[in-house]
């Protein structure tokens, strides 16, 4: 992650976000400012600092991106707790399919992600599918180290059941680390006997917390998000010493005999393209339906962005959601 400290302030990134909002601005120009924006989140501190203070602060970016960013217009927003773990629905007003649900995993290096951060996916997912997306806010690291998040994810996906969803009824989504939580939720139904869900989608999913992807050298001056230091940082954070090769922290060395169909974007200038690639070679190995998109030129979690692209990404992602492949 290339830090830009003078975007640093909520102020900053406030002007930043509203900029890339503007219809008076090129295309570019919208991705150019928002991409000062999403860097102004990352780096509002040290990016590989775990610090409380500093972790404070990037948290509360990901809040005001999610006030800023996300899209409301006809959809409702109703946030709610559940035991202890706060969560939210994404409903379209109109067109509704009651029988259908996407479970939304957010991502942020697992330290970082609040539920309005998670409404800017959710939101442009209930949009392009006409189904209700069920937002979580799982407990974050390093105060809450693996397995909390797992849980979490757990938790929100008996919470569907018991609502009476099957899961031949309920796709799960997630990006970054939320990419790493779907997938890990979808290992442990499978230890447990459980049905899994209809299908996955995944934008730059982390699946590889040992970090040896070769993209990790080839994308090193290229992706303006993430560094390999703020991934060591948070994976540090996150797995607290635990064998980084263990499935359920680097989903990438998992068995995948029986996943569901799984959809993966990736942007080809990302340090986590190798994550994403690796992940459906083994995938196709194991006999799983899986696509991935690589899209040209785009970085990490692109989807978020007001650009031609991200909205396409997105209508394709609705159309595999909606059992298009």
């Amino acid at each position: 992650m290339k830090e830009n400290r003078t975007l640093s302030k909520p102020k900053k990134l406030l002007s930043a976000v509203s900029g890339a909002m503007s219809e008076a601005m090129s295309e570019e120009k919208r991705t150019s400012a928002m991409m000062d924006a999403l860097r102004a989140v990352h780096s509002a501190a040290s990016p590989d600092s775990m610090d409380a203070k500093d972790l404070e602060r990037q948290r509360r970016g990901h809040e005001l991106l999610g006030r800023l960013v996300s899209p409301t217009l006809g959809l409702s927003w109703e946030p709610f707790e559940h035991e202890g773990l706060p969560m939210a629905w994404v409903r379209p007003e109109r067109g509704h399919d009651p029988n259908r649900v996407v479970l939304y995993c957010h991502g942020g290096g697992y330290t970082a992600g609040t539920l309005q951060y998670s409404r800017i996916l959710a939101s442009k997912t209930a949009q392009v599918t006409g189904h209700a997306v069920l937002c979580f806010a799982y407990r974050l690291a390093p105060e809450h180290p693996y397995p909390a998040a797992v849980e979490d994810a757990l938790h929100a996906w008996d919470y569907l059941m018991r609502l009476g969803y099957g899961a031949r009824d309920t796709a799960v989504l997630g990006d970054s680390a939320g990419g790493n939580l779907a997938l890990v939720l979808t290992l442990r139904l499978r230890e447990a006997g459980r049905r899994l869900p209809r299908r996955l989608a995944l934008f730059s999913p982390w699946t590889d917390m040992t970090c040896t992807g070769e993209s990790y050298a080839l994308c090193r001056d290229l992706d303006p998000m993430l560094t390999a230091n703020y991934i060591h940082a948070v994976r540090h954070a996150y797995a607290a010493g635990r064998n980084l090769r263990d499935a359920h922290l680097s989903p990438l060395f998992a068995d995948f005999s029986g996943f569901p169909p799984t959809l993966i974007q990736v942007g080809s200038h990302e340090i986590l393209r190798s994550d994403a690639t690796r992940l459906r070679r083994r995938m196709l190995d194991a006999g799983v339906l899986c696509r991935l998109e690589e899209w040209e030129n785009l970085w990490h979690v692109f989807q978020m962005f007001p650009i031609k692209k991200a909205e396409q990404a997105m209508e394709q992602a609705g159309a595999f959601l909606l059992d298009g492949f």
